[in-house]
């Protein structure tokens, strides 16, 4: 087996990486196969040992693989969830219902629910709570409760000055004991002030229960994905491997008034797939609706 040169010359620890990152694409090892040991990769490649080492420090670094003391080389794999951002509800997954029972100046009383609020935007919590429930895995979320000074992008989004004061309600949640995913909603302290969302707990019905009960009822959202690296907190509380981004979720929601949340969520990128559902997806087949 030989290594690709490419167009552009690289050391060839890199370009031995690279193959195996084709090899491991391609799923030719599993997670409890452990991967061939250095001396049939120096073998198999006609390099030295150095150089296997230094390719296996390069997958080890990304996050792809994990050696085990005594045991060998595995792949490091966590098992994805989807989590369908926007697009038709996970079966099972209630709608916002509140949104008929309540009036307001978005929707009056008897009306049908508006189309956003038949997808992921209606309630989230419990779009994350069926889709947990749906890949057999346990969810679990610790609550918290801020009042803080607005980012400049917080600010702008939610059309405050910056330094104003905002509220942002913090959950952490996880899978099976294991971290998944930050999300923190900002709301203008007028909003939130008075209501179930100063305490640092969950809502019945979720937050936009509150929200509904206030008039505001979000009727679209515009959302910013990137990806970046996590900062320290977020490295140790995530506990990812060194070279596992962060996919960071901002969701902006807006009801016929104008913006009423920010909602940031950010993911550890080898936990988690965002799914949109974007037109009339009626004709999908059937096991992508459960």
């Amino acid at each position: 087996m030989t290594i690709s040169s490419g167009s552009v010359p690289s050391p060839k620890y890199q370009r031995l990486a690279a193959d195996l990152r084709r090899r491991i694409a391609a799923g030719e090892w599993r997670g409890d196969t452990a991967l061939p040991v250095e001396a049939e990769l120096e073998q198999q490649y006609g390099v030295a040992r150095n150089t296997v080492r230094l390719a296996v420090d390069v997958l080890v670094n990304e996050g792809r693989l994990v050696r085990l003391q005594g045991k060998g080389t595995f792949l490091r794999e966590h098992p994805v969830l989807d989590h369908r951002a926007y697009g038709p509800p996970l079966a099972g997954a209630p709608v916002a219902e509140v949104a008929v029972a309540v009036p307001g100046p978005a929707v009056a009383a008897g009306e049908p629910l508006l189309p956003a609020q038949r997808d992921g935007l209606s309630a989230p919590s419990a779009v994350y709570a069926a889709e947990a429930d749906a890949a057999g895995r346990a969810l679990t979320a610790e609550f918290e409760m801020l009042i803080v000074r607005a980012r400049v992008d917080v600010a702008e989004r939610l059309g405050l000055r910056p330094g104003e004061a905002v509220v942002v309600r913090r959950q952490l949640r996880l899978l099976d004991r294991e971290p998944y995913s930050i999300e923190e909603s900002h709301y203008r302290a007028g909003v939130a002030a008075g209501t179930a969302l100063m305490e640092p707990d969950p809502v019945p019905g979720g937050d936009e229960a509150v929200l509904a009960a206030l008039g505001r009822i979000e009727v679209g959202a515009v959302d910013q994905l990137v990806s970046r690296m996590p900062g320290p907190e977020e490295a140790q509380w995530f506990q990812g491997g060194p070279g596992i981004p962060l996919l960071v979720q901002t969701r902006v929601t807006y009801d016929r008034r104008g913006p009423v949340r920010v909602i940031e969520t950010r993911y550890s990128a080898d936990r988690c797939r965002l799914v949109y559902g974007l037109g009339e997806l009626a004709a999908r087949p059937r096991a992508e609706r459960a």
